[in-house]
């Protein structure tokens, strides 16, 4: 047997030898092909997470907005249709103020303001007012003007800007706020039952008790 015949069934063997190899080490490279393809497919059919939508502090809020009808023109809607007296005349919870308003001849007043914060007493609110005391407030056209023009601030206010407030009224006293999220205090002594109604001039904080301005 010559030097050439051995070196051909020296490198048979030795090609037979690395076959098994190359054939595992090919599999091996399918299988992690084939397991990061899956991957990538679950990773892409997986549903995206839902983002929480923040709440929203440019609608009314608050307990008493529950009693505000849903449709027509005492509805948030249609108040926002409105000037302010206007629009609280159409809405039933307010009809001992609207009263007063006309009584004071602040209805062309307040529809004519422009950009006001209204502190609207609901009939309630008034309800605590022992009737003598009520009705003789009602008697008196410049003492009422003075209570209802304290409830008036001349710029219209976000729910923000009453966590730690003061401001002025158009009677010429000082109004505070305080409290965050949907509570908020006025005076502190009136609570926000319905807050941040807008009309067409003002923006309205329907309050539970009338904020009487000091003597």
């Amino acid at each position: 047997m010559n030097t050439r015949h051995l070196r051909r069934i020296a490198v048979a063997a030795s090609a037979a030898a690395l076959l098994p190899l190359a054939l595992t080490a090919c599999s091996g490279d399918s299988g992690t092909s084939s397991s990061d393809a899956g991957a990538d497919k679950a990773a892409s059919s997986a549903p995206a997470k839902a983002t929480e939508p923040a709440a929203s502090m440019d609608e009314p809020f608050g307990p008493g907005c529950a009693s505000v009808p849903k449709e027509g023109a005492g509805s948030f809607e249609g108040m926002a249709q409105d000037p302010v007296a206007t629009a609280a005349s159409n809405n039933p919870a307010l009809s001992t103020l609207v009263a007063a308003v006309k009584q004071a001849g602040l209805v062309d007043t307040l529809n004519s303001a422009e950009n006001i914060t209204v502190f609207a007493p609901t009939n309630a609110a008034f309800a605590k007012i022992p009737k003598a005391d009520l009705d003789k407030l009602l008697a008196n056209k410049a003492e009422l003007t003075k209570v209802l023009t304290a409830h008036v601030v001349g710029e219209k206010l976000t729910p923000a800007q009453l966590e730690k407030g003061s401001f002025d009224t158009l009677a010429k006293t000082k109004l505070t706020t305080a409290g965050s999220g949907e509570e908020y205090t006025v005076n502190d002594s009136s609570k926000v039952v319905c807050g941040n109604v807008p009309t067409a001039n003002a923006t309205v904080y329907i309050v539970d008790t009338v904020l009487m301005p000091a003597a």
